[in-house]
């Protein structure tokens, strides 16, 4: 994204209640938001800050974002086809959890992301019962990499499918999320409420701001509006 295209994007957001009553500048602080999303870890977000003649801390920046991720908007509805269902281990505060996320092939939609604090069928099929809450389904096949989870769609008379090759795109998305938000790098500190806040601010970047190769440079919110 250029600069000139981030900065007018930072100015949209500039009236947002959540802002209210800091004494850091809106437009800096939604500026900072945004260059995290695109990929700066919080440190290298502070440090662009600096000559800019701000200086302030990461745990700053951090308290922002964590801010900001209370009001962005859901994923955009939707009546995918064909979805790629998986699941990744993440560590917060030294004990391990699952990341599970479903992404739509045609549309490039991130459609949910919820984390569990175990894996197997019955947090997958938990999963799906809330992704099926937000979007029509009821004609969508969900490709899954292991027999086992083939339980889950059944279980709410879905359709599922054993399938690898076609599910790379998820596999890419969650080395993004691990690259994008580096406390995922050994083991988050804080609250599962505060990682569910962080992967809903990730999911809107995702879905409204990232521009996709596969889209023609085009974000998933595009597809499907």
């Amino acid at each position: 994204m250029l600069l000139s295209d981030l900065l007018r994007e930072t100015l949209d957001t500039a009236n947002l209640e959540c802002w209210q009553r800091e004494r850091t500048e809106t437009p800096v602080r939604t500026f900072a938001v945004r260059l995290h999303a695109a990929g700066c870890s919080l440190r290298e977000t502070a440090a662009i800050l600096g000559p800019l003649g701000v200086e302030r801390s990461h745990g700053a920046v951090w308290s922002w974002v964590y801010n900001l991720s209370d009001i962005v908007p859901d994923p955009p509805s939707a009546t995918p086809t064909r979805v790629a269902v998986d699941e990744t281990a993440v560590r917060i505060n030294g004990e391990w959890s699952w990341v599970y996320a479903a992404i739509e092939l045609e549309t490039k939609v991130l459609l949910d992301v919820a984390v569990f604090g175990r894996r197997g069928t019955d947090p997958a099929a938990a999963f799906l019962h809330g992704l099926i809450q937000k979007h029509e389904c009821s004609e969508t096949v969900f490709l899954v990499d292991d027999a086992v989870y083939l339980t889950a769609p059944f279980r709410l008379g879905l359709s599922g499918q054993l399938e690898c090759v076609d599910r790379n795109h998820i596999e890419q998305w969650f080395h993004t999320l691990k690259m994008r938000i580096d406390r995922f790098h050994s083991s988050w500190v804080g609250s599962r409420r505060s990682v569910r806040q962080c992967l809903a601010l990730f999911d809107h970047y995702y879905n409204f701001q990232r521009p996709h190769q596969a889209l023609d440079e085009r974000m998933p919110v595009e597809e499907v509006n």
